[in-house]
């Protein structure tokens, strides 16, 4: 098992999104601690005022509720949308790939070798969600990724184990399931879990649902639970994913990932 290589974070820990995240976030780099829990905004509090005092199933209805009020972006809105949310704070001509790490050109996404393009993070098979306004342009799971990272993560659920990917170091993958590096498997989960939160099947997409399972193909299922909740815990949210989560809140979509702002409320909904 490699989750050793992890710092595990204290039990309970609340990171409260900014309105302000400082230009210097980390982008997603190996991290030695946790991030300073941030003073909580008054916005920020009440925008989640009606999930106070929920727990469990209660609470995954509340923040439904709360976070299906969004914008929609178009697919190809997407590609600017990205340039501005996943910007390398220290490089604004750049953006940072997910798996990769790496920090590329802007100007270079597309198809071709060693371009970036839009990874969806829930898999658009997972569903068949597609490139749907909704789901499948939700900007909360979309991040930039190298075309060859893309396509060897394909739609595989995640896991621990396999072997290294190339031009993704630190990142792993066999038949059926692909870890991401350290610095974003809690990136990864808290992605996964909005997902499973903001789509519920009322708003004429599927009814996206975790599970504890790998190979879950077509079905609007995503795994492995067990491990994305260990995930959560120990690579808590640092200052280039809550910057992230209130730039697509405030510029595009104006709603929030819960999981970002109330970590803590993953083990509540999924014990």
């Amino acid at each position: 098992m490699r989750l050793s290589r992890l710092t595990p974070w204290a039990s309970g820990l609340a990171v409260a999104a900014l309105i302000a995240i400082p230009a210097a976030a980390s982008a997603g780099q190996d991290r030695a601690a946790a991030p300073t829990t941030a003073t909580a905004s008054v916005s920020v509090d009440a925008y989640y005022a009606a999930a106070e005092g929920k727990s469990g199933a209660a609470l995954k209805t509340a923040l439904h509720n709360i976070i299906k009020v969004q914008s929609k972006v178009s697919y190809d809105g997407v590609w600017n949308a990205l340039k501005v949310t996943d910007q390398d704070p220290a490089n604004p001509n750049n953006v940072i790939l997910v798996y990769s790490g790496r920090s590329q050109s802007k100007s270079t996404n597309g198809g071709g070798v060693n371009d970036w393009n839009r990874e969806h993070v829930w898999a658009k098979s997972h569903g068949d969600f597609g490139t749907a306004t909704g789901p499948g342009t939700d900007l909360h799971h979309l991040r930039p990724e190298d075309v060859t990272v893309n396509s060897t993560r394909g739609n595989k659920d995640f896991d621990m184990g396999g072997s290294p990917v190339s031009e993704a170091p630190g990142s792993f993958t066999d038949g059926d399931s692909f870890e991401p590096r350290n610095a974003v498997k809690g990136d990864v989960a808290r992605m996964l879990l909005y997902m499973a939160v903001r789509y519920d099947g009322g708003d004429g997409f599927a009814d996206l649902e975790m599970n504890d399972k790998v190979n879950n193909g077509t079905a609007p299922l995503f795994g492995r639970l067990s491990v994305l909740k260990q995930w959560n815990r120990m690579d808590p949210p640092d200052a280039f994913e809550q910057r992230r989560n209130q730039v697509i809140y405030d510029t595009y979509q104006h709603n929030r990932n819960p999981f970002i702002d109330h970590p803590e409320w993953v083990d509540s909904i999924w014990p």
